[in-house]
């Protein structure tokens, strides 16, 4: 059944592990993600860190101009969680509980 356009979403959101992983192929499945939601046209919101799944899919949508916001609890910025230049927008919120 077709979704009306009154009910399809326009922002994804994606949260991942910090590590890569030994397997390789969830690389390759995180960038296949990210030109998934490209190709949809969709902004997308992931949990802002400079490492991981999450940072490739941001990437992969990024460069293809969509969209981008990072959201980031204030507590793991001086840990170095959070790259230097930001991909797309950054949100620094109080915590993850945050609204």
């Amino acid at each position: 059944m077709a979704a009306s356009s009154s009910r399809q979403f326009k922002n994804i959101c994606v949260l991942f592990g910090f590590h890569y992983g030994k397997y390789k192929e969830f690389v390759q499945a995180a960038v296949d993600l990210g030109r998934a939601i490209t190709e949809r046209k969709l902004h997308l919101v992931y949990g802002g860190g400079d490492r991981g799944l999450s940072k490739l899919v941001s990437e992969a949508v990024f460069i293809r101009g969509n969209q981008v916001l990072g959201i980031i609890p204030q507590a793991l910025k001086p840990l170095g969680c959070v790259s230097d230049v930001p991909i797309g927008e950054e949100l620094v919120v109080s915590s993850m509980q945050s609204e």
